[in-house]
């Protein structure tokens, strides 16, 4: 349905709000605090350490989590206190929480499939993503944390984006790139600089040309028979 459509897609004003230059954007890609993690447990031993929680010394066996030890009564989720001493935790402004609890107050929504996102977080267009979700639109290929290229509400990455929209300068098949200076000439584009004559290779910008087989010629070979 239309609600699991990328926002990209379904809002035409997606790109002008984001990125109206469509000029390339850098992703960043961040580690939460909130990955989940595993207490350990130790048996009883000569050793006393004191716990994170009550601050009392620990007689029995214990867990070590978070480089502290604690009581396994005293390990528990911050929120809901659900015992946290042999399932999985995580660590969120020095508390410690459930995955459910976490994932509920803290985790950020992913914009494209709008499920909380646990782990690795992609930042782009201002908005979080999974990593797995925020793609080129050509290739499918995960952007990383690499350059891409918004066109027409659709992110894709530097080779597609080359490879579909830009133009290619007729005299050196590079492309013409945003600040390049660009002549149109005999019905194509070019770089500035590779406007020459086909013969001698003097710089035709501003000047009188003539043409032959599709190639500019300068007024000295505009008779040239070899081109």
């Amino acid at each position: 349905g239309s609600s699991n459509r990328p926002p990209w897609v379904t809002d035409s004003n997606f790109a002008d709000k984001f990125d109206p230059g469509k000029t390339t954007t850098t992703t960043t890609t961040k580690v939460q605090p909130g990955v989940a993690q595993r207490a350990e447990r130790f048996a009883a031993s000569s050793r006393t350490p004191l716990c994170a929680a009550c601050n009392s010394i620990i007689r029995g066996p214990f867990l070590v989590a978070l480089g502290r030890s604690w009581h396994p009564e005293e390990f528990n989720c911050h929120y809901c206190h659900m015992s946290l001493a042999d399932v999985s935790f995580v660590e969120e402004q020095n508390n410690v929480y459930c995955e459910n609890c976490y994932e509920e107050f803290f985790a950020p929504t992913c914009a494209r499939c709008n499920t909380k996102i646990m782990g690795e977080v992609m930042h782009a267009l201002r908005q979080t993503w999974h990593t797995t979700c925020f793609v080129c639109a050509a290739c499918g290929k995960p952007f990383g944390n690499s350059l891409f290229h918004m066109e027409d509400g659709e992110p894709y990455c530097e080779k597609d984006y080359i490879a579909l929209f830009s133009t290619k300068c007729h005299g050196c098949d590079f492309p013409v790139e945003a600040g390049d200076k660009f002549i149109e000439a005999l019905g194509h584009t070019w770089h500035d600089t590779c406007f020459v004559c086909a013969v001698c290779h003097v710089n035709l910008e501003g000047q009188p040309f003539y043409s032959k087989k599709d190639k500019p010629l300068c007024k000295k070979h505009a008779h040239a028979i070899n081109v």
